[in-house]
């Protein structure tokens, strides 16, 4: 129902790539640029900025983009809840989520999706992102949310909320004062880390390669298994820690913890629902549809 065009522009905005929109749109790369031209004649105005093989949104493009993203959400929700009148379900569901997707990110969902699905129960199993996976491959859950993204053949990745991993210190240390870090500088503060098996530890590891820093050159004070017993020990220390943003929202609100920023350091990142290569049972694909569709932005 979302006019084709603004889907193709919608696509092509967020990967900032018409080769990839056209593979998940399924049509070719000629056709996409047809689309995108046809916009740009109606608006007589240009969308991209061109620079050989890499594009950016114009200013103009950046405000098509925010009123297509909220088109796209209108829409995706009154096709939900169309739908939702002409069916009725019941039965129970398992799923299983990664640590900071479960604490931070579901409850929300689940207890929106519980108002309106009353006749489904929901049981939730949570752990890392390793140990999800594999629940997911003995059919212990039906569907997933993970952090960090593995490349396993029998499973299906698909984005769900993206997140941003920041560094995160208490007030009270004397560095939080610096609001800006080296990499070098870095190397030399004590900090919490993730058990091995972690999505965010995962993601971690990547992104500070191309900066060369390998995650054994940190400072590792202490290993802990969640994200809850890192933020309950930075107060009783001068050690810092990755997290996801969404984990520490209540926090820095507050102003009990704030952001460091690393120099030539972002780490960005999508959760994703996994699931079995193949078709979805209806009540995973309902639940996973309903998590799509609720605003978490």
């Amino acid at each position: 129902m979302f006019d084709f065009r603004l889907q193709v522009f919608f696509t092509v905005a967020k990967r900032l790539n018409f080769t990839k929109a056209a593979e998940e749109l399924f049509i070719t790369q000629p056709a996409v640029t047809k689309h995108i031209h046809e916009l740009e004649s109606h608006f007589r105005i240009k969308l991209f900025d061109r620079n050989g093989t890499k594009i950016k949104l114009t200013v103009a493009g950046e405000t098509l983009f925010q009123y297509a993203e909220e088109l796209s959400t209108i829409y995706r929700n009154l096709e939900f809840e169309m739908n939702s009148l002409t069916q009725t379900h019941s039965g129970n569901l398992k799923i299983g989520a990664s640590t900071t997707v479960a604490q931070y990110v579901l409850p929300p969902v689940l207890a929106a999706f519980h108002k309106k699905s009353r006749d489904i129960k929901v049981t939730l199993t949570i752990n890392n992102t390793e140990q999800i996976e594999q629940a997911l491959e003995n059919k212990e859950i039906e569907l997933g949310f993970i952090e960090g993204k593995s490349k396993k053949s029998i499973i299906k990745y698909t984005e769900f909320v993206k997140d941003e991993i920041v560094l995160v210190s208490h007030v009270n240390n004397p560095l939080a004062r610096k609001q800006s870090i080296s990499p070098e500088e870095l190397k030399k503060i004590p900090l919490l880390l993730r058990e091995p098996g972690s999505g965010t530890l995962e993601v971690i590891a990547h992104a500070l390669k191309p900066l060369g820093i390998k995650i054994s050159q940190l400072q590792n004070e202490m290993q802990l298994g969640s994200t809850e017993s890192m933020k309950m020990y930075l107060p009783y220390s001068h050690c810092m820690a990755f997290m996801s943003v969404h984990s520490v929202l209540k926090e820095l609100k507050s102003k009990d913890f704030c952001i460091i920023d690393v120099k030539g350091l972002s780490i960005e990142r999508w959760f994703y629902f996994i699931q079995l290569q193949g078709q979805l049972a209806a009540l995973p694909e309902l639940f996973m549809k309903f998590a799509r569709h609720y605003n978490l932005r």
